[in-house]
């Protein structure tokens, strides 16, 4: 049918021809992929008939029209309807068709539902989402401050299930630790998220934990590692994280087997800080040329060179690397593939740069549960887009104590030689 388009390139029902278009496409497309759904459906169960022959599963027409929102925008769909004649036998209940496609009661995308956090991160309110997304999806069906509130519940819910999951089962080899303050909804004025990562023995990395904790306290974060003990996680061989005593000390307390590694990015800006600005460049040069060093020993006579270069002048500030050489160099001592991943809390840093850039100071402290589900949601979407570390096979060498030098593997346990 031709559509009578306006000299601006509208509809005469005001949208652009080419958003109808892509929702036209969008709507045909999800058509023919449930209808196909119901026929491989009906077509499996094609020998199972009754005592009279006839089939027990056969198409029923369609559902009442419903209104779905997509990233394309809002599509009109009419889901064929299955009649299954079937029964359970441990239930003895009728067996019913459930589409994977388009599940019961679905009114929006899993896309549209992470937009949903950005935005609530964001600063808006449950009730400006309507007006908000109506202008850009053509329709605000499904996203009334009701349906947000369920969301946001539903979040909580997921949070929490996440932070109480059995840890028997996955091992972190490395895990990356770090406090991170925003200013979104916390009860506390001085409260932070502690937030761990970690790297499983295929080199993945993942979520191991997101709480709230007041600033970086040792309690806060023994809270928390005690917490993932108690639930079955193993020591990991090695931890990063910045030059908070709270952490250091929660670590030696629940894991003391793991290994120290101060981050180098927030060990340079504490000891530029220290510093005049006249004489930051070239420190920082040479601080670079310590955790860039071909290996262990080169890195230490990088050091010296910085302190003979800085100590007279500056000698707080070169204490503050020399107190912490041993943490500092904790690295060199990994595969020389890993040292780019280990030698910063980079994984934690680039992941919530976004979630800041999102954020913003909000009217009233809100709800922390609710707080906490957002930023959970946010990381958790992220997730999907980390790659995993250089050269993951040797992540399980590492955890089967496998020694390097220089960076390469020179030793094996025999169990694992073999």
């Amino acid at each position: 049918m031709l559509t009578v388009v306006n000299e601006d390139g509208t509809t005469p029902s005001g949208s652009s021809l080419l958003d109808e278009i892509v929702r036209e496409g969008a709507r045909r497309m999800l058509a023919a992929a449930l209808e196909a759904e119901v026929n491989a459906y009906i077509a499996k169960l094609a020998d199972e008939r009754d005592d009279k022959g006839r089939r027990l599963a056969v198409r029923n027409g369609y559902h009442q029209p419903r209104q779905v929102t997509t990233a394309a925008g809002v599509v009109e769909v009419k889901a064929p309807r299955v009649n299954d004649k079937r029964v359970d036998e441990a239930t003895g209940e009728r067996k019913r068709f459930s589409s994977k496609t388009l599940p019961p009661w679905c009114r929006k995308s899993p896309k549209i539902s992470e937009v949903l956090p950005l935005l609530y991160l964001h600063g808006l309110s449950s009730g400006a989402f309507m007006p908000a997304l109506e202008q850009f999806l053509g329709s605000s069906a499904g996203l009334s401050p009701a349906t947000v509130t369920r969301l946001t519940q539903q979040w909580q819910a997921d949070h929490a299930a996440f932070m109480d999951r059995d840890l028997a089962e996955v091992d972190y080899v490395y895990v990356w630790a770090d406090g991170i303050h925003l200013n979104v909804r916390l009860e506390e004025a001085k409260a932070c998220v502690l937030v761990l990562i970690g790297v499983r023995t295929d080199g993945s990395k993942e979520l191991v934990a997101l709480k709230d904790g007041y600033r970086e306290s040792g309690e806060s974060w023994a809270d928390l590692l005690r917490d993932c003990a108690r639930r079955g996680m193993r020591a990991p061989v090695l931890a990063v994280g910045d030059g908070a005593l709270g952490f250091w000390k929660a670590l030696a307390e629940v894991f003391p087997g793991t290994r120290e590694q101060r981050c180098w990015v927030h060990k340079t800006a504490n000891v530029l800080d220290s510093m005049p600005k006249s004489a930051q460049p070239g420190a920082k040069k040479a601080i670079q040329d310590i955790y860039n060093a071909e290996d262990r020993d080169h890195a230490a006579a990088a050091i010296t060179t910085f302190a003979k270069l800085y100590g007279a002048k500056f000698p707080k500030a070169v204490k503050k690397i020399t107190d912490d050489q041993e943490e500092l160099l904790a690295f060199y001592n990994f595969p020389a593939e890993h040292w780019i991943h280990l030698r910063t809390t980079n994984p934690i840093e680039s992941t919530f740069a976004t979630v800041r850039l999102r954020t913003k100071v909000t009217r009233g402290v809100g709800s922390r549960a609710a707080a906490l589900a957002m930023v959970f949601k946010l990381v958790e979407s992220a997730q999907q887009r980390w790659r995993a570390v250089n050269a993951p096979h040797l992540v399980a060498l590492v955890r089967a104590g496998a020694r390097f030098e220089r960076g390469h593997l020179v030793e094996r346990p025999e169990a694992v030689a073999a």
